[in-house]
């Protein structure tokens, strides 16, 4: 590396709940630099989220992406012409993320009217422990489980 690594720059809150991290959920949320339509978006799931559960949409989010955040994962390393997976912990701001990703992802793949109701939907599912993105957070921690012997491989 020639030169110092780029600061990350500072995210606003978001104007409803005044939260740092819900604003990086709708900036990963957009596509095409459509901000106003991810943020409408973002905020009709968690209105649909409140009606159905009878709580709070921003609380069933938040309890959603907790149940979502990996704990270690596992990564590729070639040692002597073999490829192991070596299971390795999660950096902070890499488990916000890929729990962020995990929840976008599978409410796009899911069948409903619009991104809200699917986008709803998976926040509902993930609160519960089930649901696509939950079942990804357990896939990842079976791996690292099974490749548990290759963890001396670890740099």
């Amino acid at each position: 590396m020639r030169k110092a690594r780029a600061k990350k720059l500072p995210l606003a809150p978001d104007p409803k709940f005044n939260d740092v991290l819900v604003t990086r959920f709708i900036n990963n949320l957009m596509w095409q630099g459509k901000k106003d339509a991810s943020l409408t978006i973002f905020y009709d799931a968690l209105d649909k989220v409140s009606k159905v559960t009878g709580e709070n949409g921003y609380e069933i989010w938040r309890r959603a992406l907790q149940n979502v955040t990996p704990a270690v994962e596992v990564r590729s390393r070639r040692i002597g012409g073999a490829t192991f997976q070596i299971p390795s912990e999660v950096r902070q701001d890499r488990k916000i993320s890929l729990s962020i990703k995990w929840l976008i992802r599978f409410s796009r793949d899911r069948n409903g009217r619009s991104m809200a109701d699917k986008l709803s939907n998976e926040i509902i599912a993930a609160s519960k422990g089930e649901g696509g993105a939950f079942k990804k957070k357990e896939d990842t921690h079976k791996m690292a489980e099974a490749n548990k012997a290759f963890a001396h491989f670890r740099v």
